[in-house]
């Protein structure tokens, strides 16, 4: 596969991911004068191809317009939740390599958040994200998104907290400028941690479905750094296959590196996207 830049932006493992939906403009970072409303105004994700990924820049705002209008409020509670816990299990897992998920600790989303499915042996913590923390703004209510991933010990001790937190607050109705906001809030009162060194998350499956803006992540593995400079790994350059998302705001710099193949082993070509979450 080969990966050129468009203008396009990219929403990752938002989990990573609902305040850590970030703007990247023709290979430059936005700035950390810029103010949170305006960068919230214009996050989109739009990736058009699966065998070419287009990376990352700014969407036109008439692609999240489109479909905004379909999730303007939380739908009822069961249907953010995957009736069958063996799928959702297999689904989460799917993120990454059997010889890594097959040992990892599986979480799975229960009415007041994610409670623990399987015991792991790794430090692996693998989960099914859902609108509010793995898709794009337009997706947030979005019912039907099933996002797999795979994070390690240490992005499990920091990052993951963050999306617990997203997802907790997000089933108690809280709307995206809400959260945003209380997600901001609890950084400055060090409530959430800093980013531990090694933290990392693959989202390598196949199948789930990342929304109607986005139906489905390339693969790729993220690591997450807090307050890191995207120029430590080259990243973001003419060539260079490390793309970087930073913001000062959330104090979180994550590093992007696509990946040719699926958590099966097969090569990375066009995905299942089937809408029920499970591919098709």
């Amino acid at each position: 596969m080969h990966w050129r830049s468009g203008k396009f932006s990219w929403t990752v493992c938002r989990i990573p991911v609902r305040p850590f939906d970030y703007m990247v403009k023709a290979g430059r970072l936005a700035g950390p004068n810029a103010r949170r409303k305006q960068m919230l105004k214009n996050k989109v994700c739009a990736i058009k191809s699966f065998a070419l990924l287009l990376a990352f820049g700014t969407a036109h705002h008439a692609v999240a317009q489109g479909f905004a209008k379909k999730y303007t409020k939380m739908a009822p509670v069961d249907q953010y939740l995957m009736a069958d816990r063996a799928a959702e299990i297999a689904l989460a897992r799917s993120a990454a390599p059997k010889s890594i998920s097959g040992d990892a600790q599986v979480q799975v989303l229960g009415r007041h958040g994610f409670e623990t499915a399987v015991k792991g042996k790794n430090g692996f913590v693998c989960i099914v994200g859902r609108g509010w923390s793995s898709a794009a703004d337009a997706d947030y209510w979005n019912p039907k998104v099933r996002v797999p991933i795979c994070l390690n010990a240490a992005a499990a001790r920091t990052y993951f907290l963050r999306v617990t937190k997203i997802t907790d607050l997000a089933l108690a109705g809280r709307t995206l400028a809400q959260v945003n906001d209380a997600i901001a809030a609890a950084l400055d009162k060090k409530e959430l941690p800093p980013m531990e060194p090694g933290a990392m998350c693959y989202m390598m499956s196949k199948q789930g479905y990342g929304g109607d803006v986005a139906p489905h992540w390339p693969s790729h593995l993220m690591f997450f750094y807090s307050d890191a400079d995207p120029a430590i790994w080259g990243a973001n350059l003419p060539g260079s296959p490390v793309i970087a998302i930073a913001d000062p705001l959330e104090h979180l710099t994550q590093f992007v590196i696509p990946v040719h193949q699926w958590s099966d082993g097969t090569k990375a070509g066009k995905p299942n996207s089937g809408k029920d979450g499970k591919g098709q």
